[in-house]
């Protein structure tokens, strides 16, 4: 969960809170986790989850490594939250850069629903860790 720096998550003037999140199916299932969880510890409320579709959603005809963009699928949440149009949006932390744009936080991280993540290795690097992959090493998910 993102927001901005110095934001009062807590303000009781606030009866409304928006929940910027992508479109697809695991976003959707993510925020509405984080939506359930936050109306548990304040149920006076209300919240509105804001949709919106990236730039990575919208490309469909070129593979997204050949585009190079590091927002892709972050940029318009970030720019909806600067503008305040949401409060806090909902994101894969997997999907996040590793810098984030000035200003804005990790406000949150929850708790992984499956831990049973695996990292496949060649043989050759059976006694290694991930930090002395050879630069330019492919590091995907499935």
């Amino acid at each position: 969960m993102m927001g901005t720096e110095g934001q009062d998550m807590h303000s009781k003037d606030q009866t409304l809170l928006r929940i910027g999140s992508r479109e697809s199916e695991l976003a959707m299932k993510q925020t509405n986790m984080v939506k359930d969880a936050l109306q548990k510890v304040h149920p006076n409320l209300k919240f509105e989850v804001v949709t919106m579709k990236t730039k990575g959603d919208k490309i469909l005809d070129v593979a997204l490594s050949k585009i190079g963009s590091k927002s892709l699928f972050t940029k318009e949440l970030e720019v909806a939250l600067e503008n305040k149009v949401v409060d806090i949006v909902v994101h894969s932390l997997k999907d996040l850069p590793t810098t984030l744009p000035e200003g804005m936080v990790i406000g949150a991280i929850t708790e992984r629903e499956d831990p049973r993540d695996a990292v496949i290795m060649h043989p050759k690097y059976a006694d290694c860790s991930l930090s002395i992959l050879p630069k330019g090493s492919t590091i995907g998910e499935c």
